[in-house]
């Protein structure tokens, strides 16, 4: 139990000292003179509202750990769950690698809680599917309303996107579907698990588009600072590029979302619109995550003693 303990402590520092470097090689292509450029020619309006769906995105993300929760057998009161969520993909965000980061650390979080390695792992799969099923949700409905603007990103003819689009979205019925109708336990190893039921599963498609819709709004209000973008051209770019970054396990989107603003905007506009971007939704929670990780670190340190003391 102990070598378990320290083991999740040095991959939780190993994560924290990640994040920081990872951020200033991001930080680092850019100077300070681009950033406050980029950030000061954003019209304020653009950039408070980017900010406030950047806000409603991570708190749709709780979402995806509330239900994750359930699904686990194991639910919590909304502040820790959502305070796990927001500390864990704050600074996973940015590191990119789930199992060193966001992973650790909501283990760290629902350990004290009562939740062993099986019940994380299960919160963790789910969120994951979550992810797959919000990005797929939007991606198919981009291909169904903007096939011409997909089909120039993906190389396809608009008819064959707007088919892509209908099958993505009979996936995602299909995946209904299994979770309404079977109800056997899948095996991984030692581990068992079944589907989500169909309340969780629809809440699943819920958030997961919620979240990805959020943020192609918060893209999209700091694209409109350069020109006039239609926000489904901004989700058909996003959700595109986005699966991607999914697949490649890219740290905070480095590259591919430059590949998908370049879509829509001049080279010198999409530098501009990028830094701001990545300032707003990747930078700027950061620093808050890693402050709450700290005050939670001490607080439980120091709880942890005091009942020692007692038992002493």
């Amino acid at each position: 139990m102990q070598a378990r303990k320290n083991l999740v402590n040095i991959l939780v520092a190993a994560a924290i000292v990640l994040s920081l470097a990872l951020i200033y090689n991001g930080v680092s292509r850019y100077s300070l003179t681009d950033i406050m450029q980029s950030l000061g020619s954003i019209p304020l309006r653009h950039l408070l509202l980017s900010i406030a769906f950047t806000i409603a995105s991570y708190i749709a993300l709780t979402g995806f750990d509330v239900l994750g929760l359930i699904y686990a057998g194991k639910p919590l009161p909304y502040g820790k769950t959502a305070l796990t969520s927001f500390v864990s993909l704050s600074i996973g965000h940015n590191v990119g690698l789930a199992a060193l980061s966001s992973g650790a650390i909501r283990y760290r979080f629902y350990s004290r809680w009562g939740l062993g390695v099986e019940d994380v792992a299960k919160v963790a799969l789910f969120s994951g599917i979550t992810v797959g099923i919000g990005l797929l949700s939007l991606c198919s409905w981009a291909m169904l309303f903007r096939s011409d603007s997909a089909a120039r990103i993906i190389g396809l003819s608009p008819y064959q996107v707007w088919l892509s689009g209908l099958a993505a979205m009979l996936a995602l019925g299909v995946y209904l579907v299994l979770c309404w109708r079977l109800r056997l336990p899948l095996r991984v190893r030692k581990w068992t698990f079944k589907l989500p039921s169909l309340r969780l599963a629809t809440g699943q498609l819920v958030v997961g588009t919620l979240n990805f819709a959020l943020i192609a709004a918060s893209l999209q209000q700091l694209l409109l600072a350069y020109q006039k973008v239609s926000y489904w051209d901004v989700a058909t770019a996003y959700s595109i590029a986005n699966g991607a970054v999914i697949a490649s396990h890219v740290p905070g989107g480095l590259g591919v979302l430059e590949a998908s603003t370049q879509f829509l905007l001049p080279q010198a506009a999409t530098i501009g619109a990028v830094i701001a971007f990545r300032c707003v939704y990747f930078f700027l929670p950061l620093p808050l995550g890693v402050v709450l990780f700290a005050l939670s670190e001490r607080e439980f340190r120091r709880s942890s003693g005091t009942a020692r003391s007692f038992a002493g």
